[in-house]
């Protein structure tokens, strides 16, 4: 595997530092993004020191219009060109849309919507004039996913979803290639769920390790595959809630406790 330059999103926890892992270990040097600069240095010393690659650290919140666009602009000159772009930077809620504070409903949509597609924008456009990238996506499996409580993230999904695609069909031909990643459940500190279901869920097979996803993901991402929703009961989850009458969702809503578990 060619040796690249990598920028990953929010890669000092969960997906980010999973996908970071894997990239190391095949020897590209990395940029990694995120808010906690403790944990960012933690991660950086541990893939310096394991894998022996170059780590540099743009701790800034990517919701942050001009201090995204600085810090991108600070990097040296060696490292600004960008081989393959990790949009992974997200957040998460679980509550109706009417009675979730509006500053969380537009923290979302700034991370999932415009900084995803400034992100690509911006770091599109180079690869294109150089002939050569790789852009991956962290959408959802509930871009296809009917589920009330969670209308704004699995619009903003969505919309990753078909960005990625619409992406890939634009820059077809000019040896940039677009994916976007669809996974169920992971166990990440996102969903604010305890050890306990954790482990559960991940015998069960209803969650995926972010070790496990990132390898997916990023071997998905050099078959120069379009999307990939990893696991086959996710798979079975998204046509059973086509299948499902909308009375059933209705009353599941009203009178399953897990309904009200992320508040």
């Amino acid at each position: 595997m060619e040796k690249n330059t990598v920028l990953i999103t929010g890669a000092s926890s969960g997906i980010g530092e999973g996908c970071a892992r894997k990239f190391a270990m095949n020897g590209h040097r990395l940029i990694l993004n995120g808010r906690n600069v403790e944990k960012l240095n933690a991660v950086k010393d541990e893939l310096e020191k394991k894998y022996g690659v170059e780590v540099w650290l743009l701790p800034f919140d990517v919701r942050d219009r001009a201090a995204a666009r600085a810090a991108l602009d600070s990097l040296p000159e060696e490292w600004k060109a960008i081989d393959v772009l990790v949009n992974n930077a997200g957040v998460f809620f679980f509550d109706d849309l009417t009675e979730v504070a509006a500053s969380r409903i537009e923290t979302m949509i700034m991370l999932h919507v415009h900084t995803v597609t400034m992100l690509c924008h911006y770091f599109g456009a180079e690869m294109r004039q150089r002939g050569k990238g790789y852009i991956l996506n962290m959408s959802s499996m509930s871009a296809w996913t009917p589920a009330p409580g969670i209308s704004v993230y699995g619009a903003s999904k969505s919309y990753l979803r078909k960005l990625s695609q619409m992406l890939r069909y634009e820059l077809r031909g000019n040896g940039v290639y677009v994916t976007a990643v669809c996974p169920g459940a992971v166990a990440t500190g996102l969903y604010n769920l305890s050890e306990k279901y954790q482990r559960l869920a991940l015998r069960l097979g209803v969650m995926m390790t972010p070790e496990r996803l990132a390898r997916k993901a990023i071997r998905a991402l050099f078959a120069h595959k379009d999307y990939i929703l990893p696991g086959g009961i996710n798979r079975f989850v998204i046509l059973l809630l086509y299948l499902m009458p909308a009375q059933i969702i209705y009353w599941l809503k009203g009178h399953t406790k897990l309904y009200r578990y992320g508040r």
